[in-house]
């Protein structure tokens, strides 16, 4: 299994808009972080989690073949505005594109993007897509994926455990009932927003702390504002976490 990071950045993106500090500046690739996303790829499998507004240039450096699923993580415009860009696979792959989330995120889509869900037309012109609302697992020729219920702030949302990895961002605290689908983890992709803390997304102490209470062999750190200055970030992490970047392929 293969696990690119299409981005890892908050809504904003680093550099951020109009921004000049020192992160925001640097010349440092690490530091350019477009909105986090992943494209986890096994068998011939490709699934995306969720489509921010950076999409269509992610999908066009890291040359993404086609996609299997789309699954979302919630309904924030960091997230899904870069939808409408699907319509590049259904166009190459001629068939509609699955996609999955949980009940309100999949209700919210269908009615922000609604031509997206409708049939579609005969030259494959505009996203044709199918939206499911799931609460369980699913299987793509031997890549199980199981939603993983976390809290964002007030507003319950989905991560998502493949196999041995899971994908938890845009988390403040994880339900009880949630731990126990996280045991065992090779990798563990967690949000981490930036040092001070926030309330609905985890500042580094409290994500180094979730990192040890999970336990995952390895951990890298994703959903990072202008605050996280890579270099200064990954020299002063404990073993076994780190940050992750743009355009990072781990495999397991």
């Amino acid at each position: 299994m293969k696990i690119c990071f299409l981005g890892t950045g908050s809504s904003a993106g680093t550099p951020v808009i109009g921004c000049r500090c020192s992160v925001c500046s640097s010349r440092d690739p690490y530091n350019c972080r477009s909105r986090a996303s992943i494209l986890v790829t096994q068998n011939n499998v490709n699934i995306l989690v969720d489509t921010g507004p950076d999409f269509r240039y992610q999908a066009l450096r890291e040359g993404i073949p086609g996609l299997t699923a789309v699954f979302y993580t919630h309904f924030h415009a960091d997230h899904i505005n870069g939808i409408d860009d699907l319509r590049a696979f259904n166009f190459l792959q001629r068939e509609i594109i699955p996609c999955y989330a949980d009940p309100r995120t999949a209700a919210e889509l269908e009615k922000r993007f609604q031509y997206c869900f409708l049939p579609p037309d005969p030259d494959w012109t505009k996203p044709a897509l199918s939206m499911k609302a799931i609460e369980g697992a699913l299987e793509f020729s031997g890549l199980l994926v199981q939603p993983v219920p976390v809290m964002h702030g007030n507003l319950p949302i989905y991560g998502y455990r493949f196999n041995d990895a899971a994908y938890l961002t845009d988390l403040k605290s994880l339900p009880e009932s949630s731990l126990s689908l996280l045991g065992n983890l090779e990798l563990l992709i967690l949000d981490c927003l930036r040092m001070e803390p926030h309330p609905t997304h985890l500042n580094l102490e409290e994500a180094v702390a979730l990192a040890r209470r999970i336990g995952a062999r390895r951990t890298l750190l994703t959903h990072m504002t202008h605050d996280m200055d890579f270099s200064s970030l990954a020299g002063g992490l404990p073993a076994g976490i780190e940050p992750a970047y743009d355009g990072l392929s781990v495999f397991l």
